[in-house]
């Protein structure tokens, strides 16, 4: 990746493939790559070499507003932080990017999202005014809520008290199912890896050998 001391390679040899529909677990230290990863899928950040295609687009090919489309029409993103704005009510916060991508019944829509993480009865509420399990289920309805075909969730349980991180991954693999959307997850926590049809092990910015696991069977990486 770019840096003021020039090139720095943070990730090294990455080839991988994630089909619709399938639920990815990225595990690995501090420093792997895995947050690096996910932003480079999500068109955040541009590799130096190599290709990312997403949904059938080739990511380079595409300038910042391009970027930004993409991300609005076929990416949801979940962080640790839940990134809500304080001064919009629960509503307003998943409304927000239906009514930049101009749908005319944003409001509707970000209700029956709040609805299916069980916050229906939260709608005008500010995020200062919601636990950390309401506000993270607020940022999962808003990445849902434009149905999109990836989601990419980074360690979205890391601020979160057992009881209510067991709930929102519960809701994510829940919305997940029902919809057919690609999930990838980056998590440290090994049995939340292991609800995942495979997992990406990363050490040093390369896939590391160690097992896998896919679906039912344990395959070497």
């Amino acid at each position: 990746m770019p840096s003021a001391a020039g090139i720095v390679p943070i990730l090294r040899g990455i080839d991988l493939t994630v089909s619709a529909g399938e639920t990815l677990s990225i595990v690995g230290p501090s420093g792997s790559g895995k947050s690096t990863l996910m932003m480079i899928m999500a068109g955040l950040e541009r590799p130096s070499r190599g290709r990312v295609c997403v949904a059938g687009q080739d990511l380079a090919t595409l300038d910042e507003d391009g970027l930004a489309r993409f991300r609005r029409d076929h990416v949801g993103i979940v962080f640790q932080a839940f990134h809500l704005i304080p001064t919009m009510s629960a509503l307003e916060n998943v409304a927000v990017p239906l009514e930049f991508a101009g749908v005319h019944d944003a409001f509707e829509r970000a209700r029956h999202a709040l609805s299916l993480v069980g916050l229906g009865h939260r709608l005008a509420h500010y995020p200062g005014q919601l636990s950390g399990g309401e506000q993270q289920r607020t940022a999962l309805a808003r990445a849902v809520v434009g149905e999109p075909a990836l989601i990419l969730a980074d360690e979205p349980t890391g601020n979160l008290d057992a009881e209510s991180g067991a709930q929102v991954i519960g809701l994510l693999f829940d919305l997940v199912a029902r919809r057919g959307t690609t999930l990838i997850l980056i998590t440290h926590d090994s049995a939340l890896a292991a609800r995942c049809q495979r997992t990406l092990p990363l050490r040093d910015g390369r896939v590391a050998l160690m097992p896998v696991v896919v679906s039912d069977r344990v395959a070497a990486d």
